[in-house]
């Protein structure tokens, strides 16, 4: 997508008619991206060294493309350098770097293409980190696969399985997710429990020994999610708050210092409004109740969105006043978004085009990469974008990204057709006569411009 960043009135500004679905999830690897549209269409973008794209190529990517013709795919997970994804019927799928065996095909032979992984059809959910991968079956039973130097598959051995094992026999497991070589998980009775290496208290036990089998974290039964970053850990109980352990160097943990470490979950603030976390390599998103988006921890890449590349060690609001943010995934130093209207959004590192924005040139804010609706038009403005949709429009117009201070409406020749004061998210031109429009929108004392077709 093109965008300019111009204060001048009549800057041309391109309306996109880019693919017609929205987004509706999306995962983040080291350094390639992976989502699934509406239509359950399957897209990668970004390096492709080891075929973890799924393209057929190990070429890179700066644009989303397609990966076959499949619109059945349920959901997708990206480990460092390998791709996981389950589709509608339950089976589970794999693709990618295979050198310790963590697509589980019992070979480890990478792959550049989609494989099925066994013949089960009961697949739940599943996650990857840096070379293992585990998930979860319809019947709670966990299951892992992979690397297992530091008893990160948690079978009570630290040897490598390239074939999925069970761990334990238990099928309470409600929820997992992995750090690079550590693993959480959520059983049914809201317990939290943690296994793989420890050498920075990431598994939140108090100590830094690792564990080759799940152990539990405290005795709360109230744990609603969890995220694994490097080195560290954060999870969300059902009250809202945001817990947090393991490295802090960069300020990853968000308690507002960078003290190493932290054995065992420390509270981060007093809110009681978290809803989801993700945990990057050293960087931490997360986002509330009220849709709005918070980063903080490592920055150098620009991969918190804050419009600079400082880190920060306390939660910092990203995409100016947005409310909007539906879930966000954080790869090794880039992050990617999807807005609640399905449009995807990207910032950070991109030297291999992870953002999927055309070019490999790095962000330091949220760039929009393909609006919902389809038909828009896109501002760079501070620290986010600014939408607006419909593009064309029969009237009323939104404004997504900012709250603007006044909204100034001309036609072509120059001359002043209304003026909106405080408008809020949204502009109503149906009272003006049909054809070019152009909109002059005021925010923080700067003006900028876009051109909307009224019919």
């Amino acid at each position: 997508m093109k965008k300019i960043c111009t204060p001048l009135l009549f800057a041309a500004l391109l309306a996109s008619g880019l693919q017609a679905q929205c987004w509706q999830s999306v995962a983040a690897g080291w350094e390639h991206t992976l989502a699934i549209k509406t239509d359950g269409s399957l897209w990668a973008w970004g390096r492709n060294n080891y075929g973890q794209l799924g393209n057929g190529t190990n070429t890179n990517k700066n644009n989303p493309v397609q990966i076959g013709t499949a619109t059945n795919w349920q959901s997708v997970a990206a480990g460092n350098f390998h791709t996981l994804a389950i589709k509608t019927d339950g089976s589970i799928w794999a693709w990618g770097l295979n050198d310790e065996g963590q697509l589980g095909d019992g070979t480890n032979a990478n792959k550049n293409i989609p494989v099925q992984i066994g013949t089960d059809t009961n697949w739940q959910s599943v996650t990857g980190g840096a070379s293992h991968t585990v998930a979860i079956k319809t019947d709670g039973s966990l299951w892992a696969w992979g690397w297992n130097v530091y008893g990160q598959l948690g079978n009570g051995t630290n040897a490598n399985k390239n074939s999925p094992v069970q761990i334990g026999t238990d099928n309470n497991w409600q929820s997992v997710s992995v750090g690079n070589n550590h693993t959480l998980g959520i059983r049914t009775d809201g317990s939290l429990w943690a296994w793989g290496l420890n050498d920075e208290g990431q598994l939140g036990d108090g100590t830094n020994a690792n564990k080759n089998s799940p152990v539990q974290i405290g005795a709360s039964t109230n744990w609603q999610s969890v995220t694994g970053g490097a080195r560290y850990t954060l999870a969300i109980k059902t009250d809202g708050r945001l817990w947090a352990w393991g490295s802090n160097i960069y300020g990853q943990l968000g308690d507002g210092t960078n003290v190493n470490i932290k054995y065992s979950p420390i509270q981060i603030g007093s809110a009681s409004n978290w809803q989801s976390v993700t945990a990057g390599y050293y960087h931490t998103l997360a986002i509330k109740t009220d849709g709005t988006l918070r980063a903080w921890g490592l920055n150098v890449e620009g991969q918190l969105g804050d419009g600079t590349n400082a880190n920060k060690k306390s939660p910092v609001a990203i995409g100016g006043s947005a409310t909007n943010w539906q879930s966000v995934a954080a790869g090794s130093y880039y992050t990617v978004s999807i807005k609640t209207d399905g449009g995807l959004w990207t910032w950070g590192w991109n030297e291999h085009g992870q953002l999927g924005n055309g070019t490999n040139a790095n962000k330091n804010r949220p760039t929009a990469i393909t609006p919902c609706p389809v038909t828009s038009a896109v501002i760079e403005i501070g620290q986010t974008d600014i939408l607006l949709f419909p593009n064309p429009t029969t009237g009323l117009v939104q404004l997504d990204g900012v709250q603007a201070e006044r909204v100034e409406v001309f036609d072509l020749l120059g001359r002043g057709l209304r003026s909106f004061e405080r408008p809020g998210g949204s502009v109503d031109l149906s009272s003006l006569p049909s054809g070019m429009l152009f909109l002059k929108i005021f925010v923080d004392g700067r003006a900028y411009s876009a051109r909307v077709e009224k019919q």
